[in-house]
């Protein structure tokens, strides 16, 4: 039986030929497996490989795909993700006859184990397997180079309302793997909301403030300076990083390993 992350039944007559991907970060790992050919549309926000892209129909967006027009593209598959897709759209367009794939990617050991799963759905598995056996290297590297003392650290993704990173996320173990005491497990949630004044509280000697899903930039400095007794603050260890390296699991995912360290100061 041919199921996907969530254990839902699909039902293929064979590899899809025709694939709509509701998932950036998934969008890219087809073309990066040779599978470029086969996609007929992607939403808004997919954006590599640019010029492979061009040109392909624009779903709108993660949230809100325009379930109409993927229905009259008559995809052999839609591919979504639990959290960046809505169970809801989901749901409405497998009631319209498609069958769509849904990934659950809750940490970094997550990536290689569902994309190989992914790629036997597509009929691609032995294209995609030295890619992963080079993403499961890179784990094995990163768990044991692991430091004796994480550094205390901070991810925000989001401000009015301010919202970290926190437990059962890919960005999380991301974190932990790079070194990283993830300060905002001691709130609740995955995706912690809080004042900036109890994340403070916290006192991270490290923050992160990525370039998505929220484009934080030079100007969100100020928000930090009336905290000069918290130790990212006063050691200047507030760090802009590329939001695709922290968020997108796939072919970033070896990359991201190497790139998103954290650890004591120099």
């Amino acid at each position: 039986m041919l199921t996907d992350a969530l254990g839902r039944r699909l039902e293929l007559n064979g590899p899809p030929q025709r694939i709509v991907s509701l998932v950036p970060s998934l969008t890219e790992w087809l073309f990066s497996v040779g599978l470029g050919e086969r996609v007929v549309g992607v939403t808004d926000y997919c954006i590599e490989p640019a010029a492979a892209l061009a040109g392909l129909p624009r779903l709108r967006g993660t949230k809100n795909p325009d379930r109409a027009r993927i229905v009259a593209l008559r995809p052999d598959l839609v591919i979504a993700d639990q959290e960046e897709n809505r169970e809801r759209d989901v749901l409405a367009l497998a009631a319209a006859g498609i069958q769509v794939y849904v990934t659950a990617i809750r940490s970094v050991a997550d990536v290689p184990e569902q994309l190989e799963r992914l790629a036997r759905t597509l009929g691609a598995a032995g294209q995609a397997a030295p890619a992963l056996e080079d993403l499961r290297a890179a784990i094995g590297a990163a768990e044991r180079a692991l430091p004796a003392t994480p550094c205390p650290t901070i991810a925000f993704i989001w401000r009015d309302p301010w919202m970290a990173v926190g437990a059962e996320t890919y960005a999380g173990d991301l974190l932990r793997l790079g070194g990283a005491a993830n300060c905002a497990l001691r709130l609740p949630g995955r995706y912690p909301r809080a004042s900036l004044d109890t994340f403070m509280a916290l006192r991270p000697e490290v923050i992160l403030l990525p370039s998505e899903p929220y484009p934080f930039g030079e100007r969100d400095l100020e928000a930090f300076a009336p905290y000069a007794d918290v130790p990212a603050v006063r050691e200047g260890r507030i760090t802009f990083c590329d939001g695709t390296l922290l968020t997108w699991p796939g072919p970033r995912t070896v990359a991201a390993l190497r790139v998103m360290r954290v650890g004591p100061k120099d």
